[in-house]
């Protein structure tokens, strides 16, 4: 069955902080395999005009999956969340993720949409840091396969 279209634009309550911490950034960026010192030196990252270590860009993608969990899990929009696949994931930001950050996700549907038989879902992940300052956007994009017939 397809998705409600009437949820395009709705909106869900931000998540509780999530903090950053070097350690955390320390770990994404090995585990990602860059190597920047900016990411684990603090002088290094100081030395390019922040305060502190920076994430590397993809980072956020932690929390803001985390926070799209909202519109997954959200019964009335009637997800079948087994049959999802990531489709894509894009970021625009004003500034670097820092270590120190207390950033919160608000969670938007921007658009519902049906081609060949599988739903098609952007979520819009706006962050925002402790001050309220807007961090970065994140677009993500999930596709939940059509069913199989039997």
């Amino acid at each position: 069955m397809a998705l409600d279209q009437s949820f395009v634009g709705r909106t869900y309550p931000p998540t509780e902080p999530y903090e950053v911490g070097r350690e955390k950034i320390r770990e994404f960026a090995e585990a990602v395999g860059d190597a920047n010192p900016a990411y684990t030196d603090t002088e290094a990252a100081r030395a390019l005009g922040h305060p502190d270590v920076i994430a590397p860009p993809t980072f956020v993608f932690a929390i803001t999956f985390k926070a799209a969990g909202q519109v997954v899990a959200d019964p009335q929009l009637g997800l079948d969340y087994s049959r999802v696949v990531h489709g894509d994931q894009k970021f625009a930001y004003n500034r670097p993720v820092r270590a120190g950050d207390r950033l919160t996700v608000t969670s938007t549907i921007e658009t519902i949409r049906r081609m060949a038989g599988n739903d098609i879902l952007d979520i819009r992940g706006e962050v925002h840091d402790q001050n309220g300052e807007h961090v970065v956007t994140a677009w993500t994009k999930l596709v939940a396969r059509a069913a199989e017939e039997a």
